[in-house]
């Protein structure tokens, strides 16, 4: 079977149908919510503190939900404008940018408190063009990478190597771009729950501790039970309830943020609740 790396390029591959398929499989979004908490969780961040993050190649937004759960800001690039148009369609809480990443990115400096992207630091290597080349597309990614981020934080990839060759090259340019860290393999003697993290450190945050790369996990810790333990993870959302006065609040200083100009103003009756008429 046919990588769909090899099939067409990503913008391409994911048109308004594929995309539409993509969103609505219940299985595709349960495993992206598995692999976005795991990637999360390697970003080590401190816990019931909102932090800034980039979702690289955030699609419709599936990840971004797992991330509002959590409390995050977070902004979301992605090359396929059939996925962001749906994105748009649910009224994500990020910001949207249709990106190119293997141009690079054009962040200020130390915007973001780290970066997570699943499945889909392969399609770099996809090279449709004799332009994209995947070596200097992966240089132009990371170096820019590097630079939006604030040092000492980190960035996880979720991905899917085709081979070793691939994973020596992504991790040789990483390192050569400024990254440390190193890759994380979950279940490694699984071929079915086998999973790929690149975990790498933007630089050492001043004063803070030396970053130590994690552990992967092993055949010890059952899958199954990890995603449930995963989807209850004892955590309380930080994601005001939908339609609550919160809620409204939230959304009215999103729009205005966005440059929305007739955003009604905040007032005490917000978000209550109007009596029935007789």
């Amino acid at each position: 079977m046919s990588r769909p790396e090899h099939i067409a390029p990503p913008e391409l591959f994911y048109g308004e149908i594929e995309a539409e398929k993509y969103t609505r499989n219940s299985r595709i979004a349960a495993i992206q919510a598995e692999m976005t908490m795991r990637a999360v969780e390697l970003l080590n961040l401190t816990e019931d503190e909102p932090r800034f993050l980039l979702d690289i190649g955030c699609g419709s937004g599936l990840s971004g939900e797992i991330l509002d759960e959590d409390g995050h800001l977070w902004a979301g690039v992605d090359i396929a404008p059939s996925m962001l148009d749906i994105a748009v369609d649910k009224d994500v809480e990020g910001d949207l940018f249709l990106q190119d990443i293997g141009q690079g990115f054009g962040f200020r400096p130390g915007t973001f408190d780290g970066a997570i992207s699943i499945s889909v630091l392969q399609w770099l290597f996809n090279a449709d063009k004799a332009e994209n080349k995947p070596k200097y597309r992966l240089q132009r990614f990371f170096s820019t990478l590097f630079m939006s981020l604030q040092r000492g934080a980190r960035a996880v990839f979720q991905f899917y190597p085709e081979n070793d060759s691939q994973i020596e090259l992504i991790m040789g340019i990483a390192m050569k771009c400024g990254f440390t860290g190193g890759l994380v393999v979950d279940y490694p003697n699984s071929k079915k729950a086998r999973k790929f993290y690149l975990c790498l450190f933007a630089g050492q945050a001043p004063g803070g501790p030396k970053q130590e790369l994690p552990k992967g996990l092993d055949s010890n810790d059952n899958p199954d039970s990890v995603a449930i333990q995963n989807q209850s993870r004892g955590k309380k959302s930080r994601k005001p309830v939908k339609n609550s006065a919160e809620w409204i609040k939230h959304k009215k200083e999103l729009a205005r943020k966005r440059g929305k100009e007739d955003v009604p103003l905040d007032s005490r009756y917000t978000g209550r609740k109007r009596k029935p008429r007789f």
